[in-house]
């Protein structure tokens, strides 16, 4: 008995060591989530913010910053990042800047306008300067 136990057994390690792990993956094909990071802000959201609103205004439209930074105290960072399950990750980046506790411009990969119509043109080029005019007065 014991004499057929171990032929056996380095049989099934031959066998076991033929087998690599990528043709087990790709016959197998397992659920992948769709993983989502950070801040997202789309063109609606960076539509809505005018010059010189305030910390607070912005807070309200945007969000919390995912990154304030202590060295640059006029400028928060929204970074969102989605990892679709089974294709390319997708990053975005908007930087908005303030001037005396005002909002003076914002920066990044998301653009003021017309959400539906620039939309393909924001995923051409990933990173531009949106130009925000000041509020009218009453």
């Amino acid at each position: 008995m014991r004499s057929l136990l171990i032929p056996a057994l380095v049989a099934l390690a031959g066998l076991a060591a033929g087998c690599s792990f990528d043709t087990l993956t790709s016959r197998v094909n397992p659920y992948r989530i769709d993983i989502r990071q950070g801040n997202y802000v789309d063109q609606e959201m960076v539509a809505q913010l005018k010059k010189g609103m305030t910390r607070e205004q912005v807070r309200f439209v945007l969000g919390t910053p995912l990154i304030v930074d202590a060295f640059h105290a006029d400028r928060w960072d929204y970074v969102y990042l989605f990892k679709p399950g089974g294709g390319e990750p997708e990053q975005r980046v908007v930087s908005v800047f303030f001037e005396d506790d005002r909002l003076e411009r914002v920066d990044g990969d998301v653009v003021a306008g017309d959400p539906q119509g620039e939309a393909a043109a924001q995923r051409e080029q990933r990173s531009r300067v949106v130009e925000i005019t000041a509020p009218e007065k009453k």
